[in-house]
């Protein structure tokens, strides 16, 4: 005996975008289901409200949809999902007015048009927050870009000044005090690119990169600029003197300690010797930098005075000349006083790093 061609129950619910079909079905073997002039056509071999049997069943859409569609099998029914052409909402499914007996709603999936409109507005918002991540970058990611960048920033600044400290030291070892003299002309140029380089440090600062104090970097990064761009840079009488060396070799010696340090922490690595040196060393290098500064600055004074380099002529009526050493004596002021909101910043630093030891209770 033939087995009977029979209709299956079958359960619709919509979106704006989507029809979905699920037919009772268990067990389904070769189904055929497709799409022709806008007519879905099923076909399968299942168990059903009848028995196991071919089940089959014909539904022209009421308006048009994409001939693709996407079915899923399941142990107890048929999943299917048809694109309609164009988003809206529709009044029925069929074309024909009257509901074929085997078609009913799909309350578990069954939303009304005001329902249906929030879920793809929610759907809507995820996508767009979705695509701005991507766009922006995870957090996770953004924070690995962040440590690779200030791991290759202090990276370069450590090289550069490491190649100073390695240049004079050599120097002074095979020339002794004779090297002091030509300091400026031997490692001027790589001075420039690391002091020009740690405008970065001042920025990230600023910006939030580093959790560093705005106002300690730049004291730092305007005292050596001046020192280096100004009091050097434009006076050659003053890059020919050992006073340069004291200042090169201290910052240096400083920086070779703190960038490492830095490089370090980055990658979340904590070298005990380098953290105690990163945290201790600047307690006479911040002083002795800072009297070697100062040295050049005063030594600089009858230089400035004598050329008449940036001084200045008030306007009439008061044609009063202003001597670059007067900014200059301000300067030193100035220096001191960076010294001390530097050397307060460095000490709370090395007091929260290392804590205050505990007097024992006996």
């Amino acid at each position: 005996m033939e087995n009977q061609v029979l209709t299956p129950h079958v359960y619709w619910a919509q979106r704006h975008r989507e029809l979905y079909l699920r037919v009772e079905l268990s067990d389904v073997q070769n189904p055929a289901i497709s799409i022709t002039e806008n007519v879905l056509h099923f076909k399968a071999q299942g168990h059903g409200a009848k028995g196991d049997n071919v089940y089959e069943f014909h539904l022209e859409f009421l308006d048009l949809v994409k001939p693709e569609l996407v079915y899923k099998l399941t142990q107890r029914q048929v999943n299917i999902t048809v694109q309609k052409k164009v988003s809206q909402w529709w009044e029925r499914l069929t074309k024909q007015e009257k509901r074929p007996l085997f078609l009913a709603p799909d309350f578990d999936r069954w939303l009304d048009e005001s329902d249906a409109e929030m879920e793809l507005r929610a759907k809507e918002e995820e996508r767009l927050n979705k695509l701005r991540i991507e766009s922006q970058g995870s957090p996770e990611t953004l924070a690995s870009l962040k440590k690779g960048y200030l791991f290759m920033y202090n990276l370069v600044q450590f090289l550069g000044f490491s190649w100073i400290f390695v240049n004079m030291t050599v120097r002074f070892l095979i020339l002794g005090k004779e090297s002091f003299y030509d300091t400026f002309h031997t490692v001027a140029d790589m001075m420039y690119f690391c002091q020009m380089l740690a405008v970065v440090e001042a920025i990230n600062a600023a910006i939030g990169v580093t959790k560093s104090p705005v106002i300690p970097s730049l004291f730092q990064l305007l005292g050596r600029n001046f020192i280096l761009f100004i009091v050097f840079g434009t006076m050659e009488e003053m890059q020919n003197k050992a006073v340069v060396f004291f200042v090169f070799y201290i910052w240096s010696t400083a920086e070779i300690l703190r960038y490492p340090f830095y490089m370090l922490s980055c990658i979340d690595m904590d070298w005990k010797v380098l953290t105690w040196l990163r945290y201790t060393m600047w307690i006479p290098l911040y002083p002795l930098g800072c009297l070697a500064e100062a040295v050049s600055v005063i030594q600089s004074i009858p230089i400035f005075n004598e050329t008449g380099r940036f001084s200045f002529t008030l306007p009439y009526p008061v044609k009063i000349k202003v001597r670059f050493s007067f900014f200059l004596q301000i300067y030193l002021i100035i220096l001191f006083l960076g010294l001390y909101i530097n050397f307060r910043h460095l000490y709370k630093q090395r007091r929260r790093r290392f804590g205050q030891k505990k007097k024992k209770i006996h």
